[in-house]
């Protein structure tokens, strides 16, 4: 076991090194840290002038022209073309297209900037500057000096501070955040969501120890027999540290609930553990244990909040705790609609996932990349399970080594910062990807890289359907190397009608969960007519009835749960329907206001039968 573990390291470390990417650091909220969320200062760039002279090659690291140096003087003599002003503010984290109209479908440079005081640092410390997200390719500069780039739009990084490059007072801090979508880029130039540009997630200075814990890994054993486990009253806890460089000490690992604390030598830069614990209690939707775990090492101490529980897959059945689950979920998109806005922190993630549990969900499919890492803790609390992607998404460059470890790169970060979050039960390589041979090299590539980086959960990706009203089989060869098989079907709305449904059949290549990771209709809140009338909420409610009765009748014993399309209605710049759409997807059960359509009770209904026929064969 301890082997597997230090291979599993030094292949994440490989990753990290090859992108020249600092790893890393997981669960800064955990660590001795300062928000620098609030008040930024901005200067919308369409044409890079900041970034490139008038040749259009990159200014010099001291080039007065430069938006990362500030050009602020008391000298009016001085020449100067740029600066950072009150008038132009925006507020981080938050999206810049919601914050001032000019911004509404802009696609470019823009360049934050604000100004910090050195925190309290201590002897034998260093300062690393960290980010949620910013979307989509973030340049960091400070004082001057440029920190490092990072691309992706959805997951976090950090960069080290230089020593002596902090001062005490005025610390000139700018980032530069460019949306501009690409074809050679993860997700590529065709999506259907909003391109919300920005510093979208929290900004942080983390202070820790020169030699500090970057990762670790905490999980009930993946080789747990639960039955007997269960009996006895004794379950295996497994892990692994790795430190930021080769380090010596002990690393502590306490759980004050379970009356446990134990310590472990550190070997070079990392250190793998195992050890029996008693009385413990497993996460799960009904019962959604957290303990306080703490990991110590070098005068540093980290505070965690882990679930312990085992997901697997046991032929055609989803089996959560040694017993088959049915994943009663709902996808959604990172937006408040009533604001029209990407969410972030914990106010927002309690109205998305209150309104799935309102639902009666057990799980989320949260798409189409790694959302806020807050969203996730919420679902680890309020016992939700979760499907994470990546924006691997319709029509990426499958043929293009550059763009493949581009995505293995998304996939290493959303792994490295969500791993010990028990909630996530799956991790999704992708959506909708068109089938070829070139496409399911390059998918089953991703496949084998989650699994290697983390055997303890299932892997998956979307898979796309025809629509028939007559028989249907899935058989996408990427079927082969998923653990369960994911479908996107809208059997009633892309194709026929919703009476389609009757004749439809359905059957599945492998012997595996069949899962439907998307279904859905279009209906406007408000808009009443016969159900027969698309974009009518009747129509919408029409299309989950007969959905419902086709799982219910027609569909294959391995049928395992859905998460239908979508949630809430969300904006996308392709719906231009000028009556019912306007720019937004309105497949939610939920309108952009936050009312709820009929669908929403149709499906609220289904999953309340689903549910007391469980809590009643468990009685």
């Amino acid at each position: 076991m301890k082997k597997i573990v230090l291979i599993v390291l030094l292949f994440i470390a490989s990753i990290f090194y090859a992108e020249a990417q600092e790893d890393l650091i997981v669960n800064t909220s955990g660590r001795k840290n300062v928000s620098l969320n609030g008040t930024w200062h901005y200067i919308i760039d369409p044409y890079d002038t900041g970034f490139y002279d008038y040749r259009f090659k990159e200014r010099p690291e001291n080039d007065q022209g430069a938006y990362w140096n500030n050009s602020e003087s008391k000298d009016p003599t001085k020449w100067t073309e740029h600066g950072y002003k009150d008038p132009y503010s925006i507020q981080v984290p938050g999206d810049w297209n919601s914050q001032d109209r000019i911004f509404q479908y802009y696609e470019g440079s823009v360049w934050y900037q604000r100004e910090f005081d050195k925190p309290s640092v201590s002897s034998g410390e260093d300062v690393y500057l960290y980010f949620g997200a910013v979307n989509y390719e973030a340049h960091v500069y400070l004082n001057g000096k440029k920190l490092g780039t990072h691309k992706g739009g959805f997951t976090s990084f950090n960069f080290k501070i230089p020593d002596g490059l902090l001062k005490d007072k005025d610390n000139f801090l700018v980032v530069r955040a460019d949306n501009r979508r690409h074809s050679d880029e993860i997700p590529t130039v065709n999506t259907d969501w909003w391109n919300y540009g920005g510093i979208t997630r929290d900004v942080k200075l983390v202070i820790v120890p020169q030699d500090f814990i970057e990762q670790y890994n905490l999980q009930l054993d993946p080789l747990t027999k639960i039955s007997t486990a269960g009996q006895k009253g004794k379950y295996t806890l497994t892990g692994w540290a790795k430190t930021n460089k080769k380090a010596q000490g002990k690393i502590t690992v306490e759980i004050a609930e379970l009356k446990l604390k134990k310590e472990f030598d550190i070997q070079e830069d990392s250190v793998s553990f195992s050890f029996e614990v008693s009385k413990l209690k497993l996460w799960s939707p009904e019962n959604p244990k957290l303990y306080d775990v703490k990991f110590s090492f070098n005068k540093e101490t980290i505070a965690e909040n882990i679930g312990f529980r085992k997901i697997e897959v046991s032929g055609k059945k989803i089996v959560l705790n040694g017993k088959q689950v049915f994943l009663r979920g709902i996808s959604i998109h990172e937006e408040i609609p009533q604001e029209i806005r990407r969410s972030h922190g914990k106010k927002d993630a309690l109205q998305l996932l209150g309104w799935a549990k309102e639902l009666n969900c057990n799980m989320v499919r949260l798409a189409h990349y790694p959302h806020d890492e807050q969203t996730i803790k919420t679902a680890d609390s309020l016992g939700l399970m979760v499907w994470s992607e990546i924006p691997v998404y319709w029509t990426i460059d499958f043929k293009s080594d550059a763009v493949l470890e581009k995505a293995k790169k998304q996939l290493s970060e959303m792994i490295a910062r969500d791993q010990n979050r028990a909630s996530i039960i799956i991790w999704s390589v992708g959506n909708e990807t068109p089938i070829s041979d070139v496409r399911t090299k390059f998918m089953s590539s991703l496949v084998t890289l989650a699994k290697k980086l983390d055997s303890s959960r299932i892997i998956s990706a979307a898979l796309e359907a025809g629509y028939n009203a007559g028989a249907n089989h899935v058989e996408d060869p990427l079927g082969k190397y998923t653990d369960i098989v994911s479908l996107n079907e809208y059997l009633g709305w892309y194709g026929g009608t919703p009476e389609s449904c009757r004749t439809a059949k359905w059957t599945v290549a492998f012997d595996k969960p069949f899962f439907i990771s998307e279904t859905g209709a279009e209906g406007m809140f408000g808009f009443h007519a016969d159900k027969t009338v698309r974009f009518s909420e009747e129509y919408q409610e029409w299309y989950y009835q007969e959905q419902i009765k086709m799982f219910e009748e027609r569909f294959p014993d391995s049928f395992s749960g859905l998460s239908p399309w979508i949630l809430a209605d969300f904006r996308s710049p392709r719906r231009n329907n000028p009556t019912y759409q306007q720019g937004w997807n309105t497949k939610g059960l939920i309108s952009k206001n936050g009312e709820k359509k009929k669908a929403f009770y149709v499906l609220q209904a289904y999953y309340k039968k689903i549910k007391d026929k469980e809590l009643h064969t468990n009685e």
